[in-house]
């Protein structure tokens, strides 16, 4: 399954589709480093990468409103930045990734905000091209918070492959 992926993640760097810049082969590579506490585990249950469970899947997490991958315990500022609306797109995981607590403090306001993920990457690009590359839809930016704002609660469907 890793060679399949491998491929599809090279055809997706090589036609130009990636969302932002990073290279996808890299960052498939890269997240050797994440997969201690995340897995990628598709709707169907297949771990295209299996990972620890410190952290939640990261299947989809492009397009999902952060802090709701169901059955993960997450940290109380990252599911009110959620309830907030946050969705995740690239641009926002990489400041995320860059920065955790500090992201979390400016998307919630509030200076005592926490975030379990410790860890800081500089410079994510790559790790987010490729986890864009799990992401079943890739919405402009702004629009996944209209949709979401139009849709109210998840629907079944979401909570199979939410953060």
């Amino acid at each position: 399954m890793k060679t399949i992926l491998s491929a599809a993640a090279m055809i997706l760097a090589l036609s130009g589709t990636a969302f932002a810049e990073g290279d996808v082969a890299k960052g498939e590579k890269d997240f050797k480093k994440c997969k201690s506490c995340h897995g990628i585990i598709d709707t169907d249950g297949e771990a295209l990468f299996k990972g620890g469970k410190t952290g939640p899947n990261l299947y989809g997490i492009v397009g999902r409103t952060a802090g709701t991958v169901e059955g993960f315990k997450y940290g109380d500022s990252i599911v009110a930045a959620g309830e907030a609306g946050l969705v995740w797109t690239e641009e926002l995981l990489m400041e995320y990734i860059k920065d955790p607590k500090g992201f979390l403090k400016e998307q919630t306001g509030d200076s005592a905000a926490k975030s379990k993920m410790t860890f800081k990457w500089g410079k994510p690009e790559d790790i987010v091209v490729f986890l864009a590359s799990f992401s079943a839809e890739m919405p402009a930016e702004g629009e996944a918070a209209e949709g979401e704002a139009a849709e109210g609660e998840a629907t079944e469907s979401d909570s199979t492959t939410t953060n």
